[in-house]
């Protein structure tokens, strides 16, 4: 009869007629079971659909052939991440785990110290952390950092070029004929964020254009802290006629808040992202944006930190480019007509 509820190891020994030591024995493969008495074990394993603990393997082996995935929320890049991670952890023999701090606990200082407290040693092997704050590499555990906080130091870490993205987003703006480019920056505790609003910086720079401190604003990678410096940038007594959101979601609010406004886009504002999140083609209109190769960069950190458990060496840091995406959220600008 099958039990209910979680099987133990004592369902599968009353099951195969054998003591419990008989079954250990079987499950790590060690000397002293009959041929038939250990296939008699196993069958029973399989019908009950017994599986040993994480913790119980981890006392046994020293490993749990398990990955943490940590991340301060589950949103949209986190989440195409996760995606890109699952694809690449088959035939690695390795499991993942996923694990959010969530809530106000993701926004704190240190939340990937406090989680890989509660994770390492027993139910881990090794761990990928989603935008970090910081990051010991002490922690007793192979870690691999994705877009961290303060950018490529300290443990391995894989990021995209956020630099040249944010140029390329800008310049595509003034090559449609943009001068008065707005910007929703990110988080400011962030690196990507400070690159990204240093890109726009150098491309308005190297076309002679002097950053106007009323258009740039923080947008927090987030759609309810962007709304209102959205709100703010195309009210200005002198809107701009352009935008450069630092993420999709930034970008996405951006253009609501514009339609909320009575504006068009982009017939009156033209808005363009970040990242090439799935949201970016789905909204209306589809959003032009730079890609980041958000699925590739959970992929490289899987294989680097297969790697860092197995003890290969590897280089520790891994920047991958970025690419423009036209979509329908940005037009040409108008000339003005001499003497308008």
């Amino acid at each position: 009869m099958q039990p209910h509820g979680r099987v133990t190891i004592g369902d599968v020994a009353r099951t195969a007629g054998v003591s419990v030591a008989t079954v250990s024995k079987v499950i790590n493969a060690r000397y002293g079971v009959a041929a038939a008495t250990s296939r008699r074990v196993q069958d029973v394993i399989d019908e009950l659909g017994y599986e040993s603990s994480l913790v119980a393997r981890s006392l046994r082996s020293h490993r749990t052939n398990v990955i943490g995935i940590l991340v301060a929320e589950f949103e949209p890049f986190s989440t195409e991440l996760l995606k890109g991670i699952s694809e690449a952890v088959a035939d690695t023999g390795y499991e993942l785990l996923a694990y959010s701090a969530g809530g106000r606990a993701g926004r704190e200082v240190g939340w990937e110290q406090r989680s890989l407290s509660r994770l390492g040693g027993t139910l881990i092997d090794g761990a990928i952390l989603v935008t970090p704050t910081v990051v010991d590499p002490h922690e007793g555990i192979p870690v691999v950092a994705v877009d961290p906080h303060t950018g490529p130091s300290g443990p391995p870490t894989v990021d995209s070029d956020n630099l040249a993205g944010a140029r390329t987003a800008t310049e595509y703006l003034l090559g449609l004929g943009h001068t008065r480019i707005g910007l929703l920056g990110g988080r400011p505790d962030l690196e990507s964020a400070r690159l990204r609003e240093e890109g726009y910086r150098q491309a308005l720079a190297a076309a002679g254009i002097a950053v106007d401190p009323d258009l740039v604003r923080v947008g927090g990678y987030k759609p309810d802290v962007a709304d209102q410096p959205a709100h703010e940038l195309l009210t200005l007594p002198e809107p701009p006629t352009a935008v450069f959101a630092a993420n999709d979601i930034s970008a996405i609010r951006t253009i609501e808040v514009a339609q909320e406004l009575g504006l068009r886009v982009p017939e009156d504002l033209s808005v363009i992202g970040f990242d090439n999140v799935p949201e970016s083609a789905l909204c209306v209109p589809p959003l032009t944006t730079i890609a980041q190769p958000i699925r590739q960069m959970g992929a490289e950190a899987l294989r680097m930190l297969v790697d860092l458990v197995a003890g290969v060496e590897r280089e520790p840091h891994l920047r991958l480019p970025t690419a423009l995406v036209e979509r329908e959220s940005c037009r040409r600008l108008d000339p003005v007509a001499p003497g308008s």
